[in-house]
């Protein structure tokens, strides 16, 4: 398997460790459970050595199991991909059309992104998944992509198997009363299954039929929208980079016309960029197909725009109030603490006289750039993310020197 593999021969043999942190130990959790209790109840429902019916079910619920692991290790362990650290285009001239990457010191190819999690340019990066605590990019998108789909099929037909359980084991032992019904545990049944079904059982199974059909509905809505990803060849990253790229043509009335460059023109052909008879996506991680009235430095292109626009669209503010880098800081007011943005992005202190780029905002919270020292900025340092806009305020400069079109992005 190509998972083992990767961990036998790993290089790094810390990544290993992706394995202890909250998110595979709950789905890890969550598929043990699932998969036990459906074997343990295949035994009392439907013994698989009794019929042709009861072997397949448990043939198929085991199948499940084996399958569900393969793609969720494939998708940790093998990884997205990532950009070789110093990673310099062949061409001196294709830098002018690129950014370059502080911390991992080289350019950024198309459709890579900086992954402050993993800390590491990732290839053709969609999100990092806090579920496989790792990111989901070019590699590992057709294993992350069936996982998803697997595992509400693998947990339906182990809920399938718990509700049949229950209704047989509990059809002869419930008594209806006039106004009460009631489930005698101890009565004997005419059919004695070959494990007996008790109370501890009853609340195992009722547990794990809530596991399996809350990942069902849950995973299921991520299946649909990985592919609607892969059916656009449009990662989540790269459709935000295209509505801001609408928004600024619109802002400025430059009359361009942005076509998103990887859509190849067909579902199908888009399909089969992620997913392979051999397993391994198409393309390098670098260089891809493009649309014919686009080249492989459309999108790049585009995002050195976005970024030089909101560098003149920033608004510069001072920090008045100490904040710790809460995510909810009960200090800073109710409004404050219910409002609090629904996202990974991270929250960063703030000490009094602290100087802040505004990018970005809501009513009561506001994203940017720290300004920092020139030692930080050659480290290759960078801090940016959320903090409460009741700590901030906006620094009063020379008006000649600032931009009118800053104080309409922020206020």
């Amino acid at each position: 398997m190509k998972f083992l593999s990767a961990i036998v021969s790993f290089e790094n043999l810390h990544e290993v460790r992706r394995l202890c942190h909250w998110g595979p130990v709950i789905a890890l959790s969550v598929i043990a459970i699932c998969s036990t209790m459906a074997i343990f109840d295949s035994i009392i429902w439907y013994w698989p050595l009794d019929t042709t019916g009861g072997s397949v079910n448990f043939i198929m619920l085991l199948n499940w199991t084996v399958l569900i692991l393969y793609n969720y290790f494939n998708a940790m362990f093998v990884g997205p991909g990532y950009i070789p650290l110093g990673w310099k285009p062949d061409s001196q001239q294709e830098s002018q059309y690129l950014q370059f990457c502080r911390v991992c010191q080289g350019f950024k190819p198309p459709r890579s992104h900086h992954c402050r999690k993993c800390n590491r340019c990732v290839m053709k990066m969609d999100h990092h998944c806090p579920w496989i605590n790792n990111c989901c990019g070019h590699q590992n998108h057709a294993y992350f992509t069936s996982f998803l789909i697997l595992a509400p099929l693998g947990c339906s037909h182990a809920a399938i198997i718990f509700i049949m359980t229950m209704y047989t084991q509990l059809y002869e032992r419930i008594s209806f009363g006039w106004s009460t019904v009631k489930i005698d545990m101890s009565a004997t049944r005419r059919v004695q299954p070959l494990m007996p079904f008790s109370v501890p059982a009853f609340a195992a199974t009722l547990f794990a039929l809530g596991l399996a059909l809350g990942t069902t509905i849950a995973v299921g809505m991520l299946f649909f929208i990985q592919m609607k990803v892969i059916l656009r060849n449009k990662t989540s990253i790269e459709a935000w980079i295209e509505e801001k790229a609408k928004d600024r043509i619109q802002y400025y009335q430059t009359g361009e016309e942005f076509i998103f460059p990887y859509n190849l023109g067909g579902r199908w052909e888009n399909f089969k960029q992620v997913f392979t008879w051999s397993g391994t996506p198409r393309g390098d991680g670098v260089q891809w197909p493009v649309h014919p009235k686009c080249h492989q430095h459309t999108l790049t292109i585009e995002q050195l725009k976005q970024k030089a626009d909101k560098r003149v669209r920033s608004v510069q503010y001072r920090a008045v109030e100490v904040y710790n880098g809460a995510c909810c800081p009960v200090s800073k007011g109710l409004q404050t603490f219910f409002r609090t943005p629904c996202t990974e992005e991270p929250r960063i202190p703030l000490s009094k006289g602290d100087t802040i780029l505004a990018t970005r905002g809501t009513k009561w919270w506001m994203y940017g750039d720290k300004v920092l020292g020139e030692e930080q900025i050659n480290a290759g340092e960078r801090i940016r993310g959320w903090f409460p806009r009741r700590c901030v305020e906006k620094c009063h400069y020379d008006a000649a020197a600032s931009d009118n079109t800053s104080e309409k992005k922020i206020n």
